[in-house]
């Protein structure tokens, strides 16, 4: 066998449909095809294909008997080998795939034996010691061949030769049936381990991403747009707090250990302004707390800070654009039928209706994002 002819730069051919598709049908057939991912090249085989299984092992080493990491082609297909993982699983999984890291889940036996009955696989080569971990890898090429597969995938590390910054693959000549070379990993580092629980989650092995990196990925920043940020901004932002909570089954100073933050801010604000009397009382009536509101003036860093941001008026979009053109992506109309007008000036009254509107307004739109 040529190994020449079993390396494929896949960037480079013209039917790169085709050489997914021939990958695929390789795996399906019990091959081993070696797969870019953003971190490492991985000799990816089908676990339902004991033949394939033993050659994956023959590459890691041939004493180690745990299972390989799946890989997924999607993040929704993480639940296909899971008991539910609770807000914090799922908010993790939201957050961190696809990516550079591997997640660990403790499984229920049961749950285990339906699994590997359904995907024609043993329980061993999914689950060791209750526990499973899956990775979806942020790789297009990777990506598109695990989406051949109907069946688990597994990969294990292969690592290319290079010389003069030219990498081969000849050393793995008779080892794989074939090699879908995209160059250079992204990252070229191996992916970050996690172990996710119901209520905690914990590093096993730091990769690309440490600690910190992990803990700011999994931060949920919503932020509030109008003009002065002592009115409707502010308002919004003490409806969403009290509504997430709600949501969570937390008290509002435990948002944050719960990875959610809500700011809001005023295009043209004056810093340390507190909030409109009539504003603080609107809220009040539906348990939000403004009482300790100050002002702060919309800055290019909060921009970027916040993962989605809410606009009270087309004026206001413009603003966060302005300041960050690349904002326009995650910015949007708090009210998609137009403007939320300003109370300033207003009666009680008007503040108690531009509340009771505000939080419709916002339960809608957190159930399409933060709350989703």
């Amino acid at each position: 066998m040529q190994m020449s002819a079993n390396v494929v730069n896949i960037f480079d051919v013209a039917d790169y449909d085709a050489q997914i598709a021939r990958a695929g049908e390789k795996l399906r057939a019990g091959g081993v095809v070696v797969l870019p991912t953003e971190t490492v090249y991985g000799a990816a085989g089908a676990l339902d294909r004991p033949e394939a299984i033993a050659r994956l092992r023959e590459l890691r080493g041939g004493g180690d008997a745990r299972p390989f990491t799946v890989h997924l082609a999607k993040p929704q297909a993480a639940m296909e080998f899971l008991d539910d993982v609770g807000d914090l699983g799922r908010r993790i999984m939201k957050k961190l795939l696809p990516g550079p890291v591997g997640l660990m889940f403790e499984v229920s036996p049961a749950r285990q034996r339906e699994v590997a009955s359904s995907k024609k696989v043993n329980v061993a080569d999914l689950y060791d010691d209750n526990i499973i971990t899956l990775r979806c890898p942020d790789h297009i090429v990777a990506r598109d061949v695990l989406e051949q597969v109907r069946a688990p995938v597994a990969l294990t590390l292969v690592e290319p030769k290079t010389t003069a910054g030219v990498q081969s693959f000849d050393h793995l000549e008779g080892k794989v049936d074939l090699v879908l070379d995209a160059a250079q990993p992204r990252y070229a580092k191996p992916s970050t381990i996690l172990r996710v629980g119901k209520d905690k989650w914990e590093i096993v092995r730091t990769g690309i991403y440490d600690q910190r990196i992990i803990e700011r990925l999994l931060r949920t920043t919503v932020l509030f747009v109008c003009s002065g940020n002592t009115c409707r901004s502010p308002m919004a932002e003490a409806i969403a707090r009290h509504v997430i909570a709600q949501h969570l089954g937390v008290s509002e100073e435990q948002l944050e250990s719960k990875g959610v933050i809500v700011m809001s801010a005023g295009s043209w604000a004056m810093p340390g302004v507190r909030a409109t009397p009539q504003a603080v009382d609107a809220v009040k009536t539906l348990g939000a707390d403004l009482s300790k509101h100050r002002s702060r003036t919309l800055s290019v860093e909060l921009i970027h800070q916040a993962d989605i941001i809410f606009a009270m008026q087309r004026s206001h979009l413009q603003a966060v654009t302005s300041l960050v053109p690349g904002a326009a992506e995650k910015t949007v109309s708090l009210d998609p039928a137009g403007d939320v007008e300003d109370p300033i000036g207003g009666d009680a009254s008007l503040y108690n209706e531009l509340a009771v509107m505000l939080k419709s307004l916002i339960e809608k739109r957190l159930k399409e994002t933060v709350l989703a």
